[in-house]
């Protein structure tokens, strides 16, 4: 095994690269962060990977250390706390380059195969969800909770959510619902499955495939774990819930959602509206067009949009409140500005689609 090395930093271990042969490993290793994505992982990550696919290595396997999760999300704090800081240019400077990042892994002709081992949130979605192969395990908990922390679902979210069956996508992206073990597969996050206990195994296999430009031996591999992911027994547990997503979500407005949802006796119903209620209005309404907007764009035209949002919610009130109410003060009550849907005006939302100075360059 060859460590691979881009230059020494004083946090150069938060990432490890190595490559076994024509085999390469990236170890994302901030176990006590949940593996959290920085722009020092971005900034290893994204040379390795075009190195890689420069050099024409057959496989390259992602994971994450501590047996918790595979990677939590992106360091927002660090982003929400650097504003006030001047000259300082990490809030565009993450975003662009995690951006670029997760076009270049859905570019990539190197077999990319993700082991989603525990919680997949945010930054972690962008890492895995671009990629040919996805594999997920009875711990895997996937969500995309922006809307919480009064952010727009997107590391490409608006790409890759309306492409989900149904309104699926959309509830996911509205109320950062949580997909837990089996439900991550039936969602069509996953490609594939691994029993937790077996995720080690299935990197050992991965890594000792002897290989040809087919990808069979790949597949053949990651098929058989799947078939043997004895978790996937369990049928998916919003297929009840589908005929009222389908129906409430497909509503023009989020208003309007809110407003089916009201009108329904269903207790599934009535949990839903509860979670939207708390979260950012004005979020809400930026997610439901940048979704609606998505289904319909390619993916790089869904993160150029995504970056505009990003400049202009970090440059607002509620994204800046929700991390502070929910991650450093944690007092669990954000204020959000406005606080209802009906004070969003139309032309506030035209404006964070507008261009911006520098633009998203793929």
């Amino acid at each position: 095994m060859q460590r691979f090395s881009t230059n020494p930093s004083s946090n150069q271990d938060e990432v490890i690269l190595e490559t076994e042969g024509n085999k390469c490993i990236i170890t994302l290793n901030r176990p006590k962060a949940l593996n959290a994505l920085n722009l020092n992982m971005i900034r290893k990550i994204t040379p390795a990977l075009k190195q890689w696919e420069d050099e024409e290595k057959v496989l390259i396997i992602i994971h994450g250390t501590g047996g918790k999760a595979f990677c939590a999300g992106g360091d927002v704090r660090s982003i929400v706390e650097s504003r006030n800081q001047p000259l300082c240019t990490l809030s565009s400077d993450f975003f662009r380059e995690e951006y670029q990042l997760n076009y270049l892994i859905s570019t990539l002709q190197t077999p990319y195969i993700a082991l989603i081992d525990g919680i997949t949130m945010g930054g972690g979605v962008g890492l895995s969800v671009h990629g040919y192969y996805r594999v997920s395990s009875d711990k895997t908990l996937f969500a995309m909770p922006e809307t919480a922390i009064g952010f727009v679902p997107e590391v490409g979210g608006t790409y890759f959510l309306p492409r989900l069956t149904g309104k699926l996508g959309l509830f996911l992206a509205l109320t950062g619902y949580r997909l837990k073990g089996a439900d991550v597969y039936h969602a069509g996050i996953s490609t594939h499955a691994v029993n937790s206990q077996e995720v080690d195994e299935i990197k050992e296999e991965l890594l000792s495939l002897k290989m040809n430009s087919q990808n069979s031996e790949i597949e053949g591999c990651l098929a058989k774990f799947t078939k043997a992911a004895t978790f996937l027994e369990k049928p998916f547990s919003l297929e009840p819930h589908m005929p009222l997503i389908d129906d409430c979500f497909s509503a023009p407005t989020v208003e309007e959602i809110v407003a089916r949802l009201e009108a329904s006796n269903d207790p599934f119903a009535q949990q839903t509206l509860a979670t939207i209620r708390k979260m950012s209005p004005f979020a809400l309404k930026i997610t439901k067009r940048a979704l609606d907007e998505g289904s319909e764009q390619t993916l790089a035209e869904c993160l150029q949009m995504e970056y505009r949002l990003s400049q202009r919610f970090v440059a607002d009130h509620d994204f800046p409140e929700g991390v502070r109410a929910l991650l450093i003060d944690k007092d669990q009550k954000p204020q959000w500005k406005p606080s209802c849907l009906e004070e969003c005006t139309p032309e506030k939302i035209e404006a964070y689609f507008e261009p911006v100075k520098d633009e998203l360059q793929l």
